[in-house]
């Protein structure tokens, strides 16, 4: 050992030292250098530790000086190195920020990765380290859309008062329609779910005619009243009515939540309300179609049967989704309304007050 170096190895170091050796799973690293260690304690000299390990004369008495300053858990660590490549001042990361901020040169929509790289000459992954670091995600967009209505908050909490408290001796439905559900046949079979391969279809199809799903779900009951027809016009809309005023049980009040669709408030459906006095329609505020309970039934149904269907026919079709309506009423699930409605408000107006400070 150099002068100066003194490696004393106590029971338990050298019981961990002897464990690092033996255990199939410790990196090499690791072993030979407790191997040095264990050689030099057992009084062996530089020459037959090097022979031993086959490591330089420089390794072993570097390791043996690591152990005598930080014992066992300086073997097992390496010493940090400094960068290559110098490090990136806070200034070019304050002016990737900025630049990000604003709109890019060129006729494009938003910056990427590789152009903002080349604006502010520095490499694609430090472009990307600053932007994970601030939070900034140029490549994605979230859309939104605010209503405009001047009764949108005590449309809200009408609906909403529905919802949580309805009243006694009333039935309070969700009623909507979902238009043009396409047959769709696929051009050739695909392959099935696999270990190792997702299910597989084609991108192209066949159409075979589109229908349209009438649906009012119960909100206390969780049951859905559902009726596929050809159009979405206010005769369609009546007959729908009809279909649900004949299950909807005597003597029960009918409050029916429903969007700004022109189908509901033609007057041939206005005067067939007037003929139905125990029907009352409550309508959602515009551009607020996620007030309508249905609307997570339908997404249910395009999610789960729709969207990775294979429809030979327009009957098979409607024959799918009558079975799916049919699973759904067999185990029916009330629906729960959980937001507080003044909260939703102060989030409008807090968009709209943001809107008109930037526009």
């Amino acid at each position: 050992m150099r002068p100066g170096i003194v490696v004393e190895v106590n029971p338990a170091d050298q019981a961990r030292l002897q464990l690092i050796v033996t255990d199939r799973n410790s990196p090499q690293k690791h072993v030979w250098r407790a191997q040095i260690v264990l050689l030099t304690a057992a009084g062996h000299g530089t020459a037959e530790i090097m022979r031993q390990t086959g490591k330089a004369k420089t390794a072993v008495w570097r390791w043996q000086e690591r152990f005598m300053q930080a014992g066992v858990d300086g073997l097992l660590r390496d010493k940090t190195r400094p960068s290559r490549v110098p490090a990136l001042g806070s200034n070019v990361a304050d002016r990737v920020v900025a630049l990000t901020l604003t709109t890019p040169p060129g006729e494009v929509t938003h910056w990427t990765g590789r152009a903002m790289a080349k604006t502010a000459k520095i490499s694609l992954s430090a472009t990307q380290r600053i932007w994970r670091t601030h939070g900034l995600q140029p490549h994605r967009l979230r859309q939104f859309k605010l209503s405009n209505d001047p009764q949108f908050a005590a449309k809200l909490r009408d609906i909403v008062g529905l919802y949580v408290d309805p009243p006694a001796h009333a039935v309070v439905l969700s009623v909507d329609e979902k238009s043009q559900i396409q047959a769709l046949d696929r051009t050739q079979p695909g392959l099935p779910l696999k270990k190792g391969r997702c299910g597989t279809m084609t991108h192209d199809y066949i159409r075979n005619g589109t229908t349209t799903l009438f649906a009012a779900l119960n909100v206390l009951e969780g049951g859905v009243i559902g009726r596929c027809m050809q159009h979405h016009r206010h005769q369609e809309f009546i007959r729908f009515l009809n279909a649900v005023e004949a299950e909807v049980p005597a003597g029960k009040l009918v409050h029916a939540i429903m969007d700004n669709y022109a189908t509901h408030k033609h007057p041939k459906v206005i005067a067939w309300l007037e003929r139905h006095p125990r029907w009352t329609f409550h309508f959602t505020p515009t551009s607020a179609s996620w007030l309508n309970a249905v609307e997570g039934f339908f997404a249910k149904l395009a999610k789960r049967r729709l969207k990775r269907g294979v429809f030979h026919s327009l009957v098979s079709l409607q024959a799918a989704i009558n079975r799916f309506v049919a699973d759904t009423n067999a185990d029916p699930h009330p629906f729960h309304w959980t937001k507080d409605p003044e909260k939703i408000i102060a989030a409008v107006r807090r968009g709209h007050q943001a809107l008109d400070s930037i526009h």
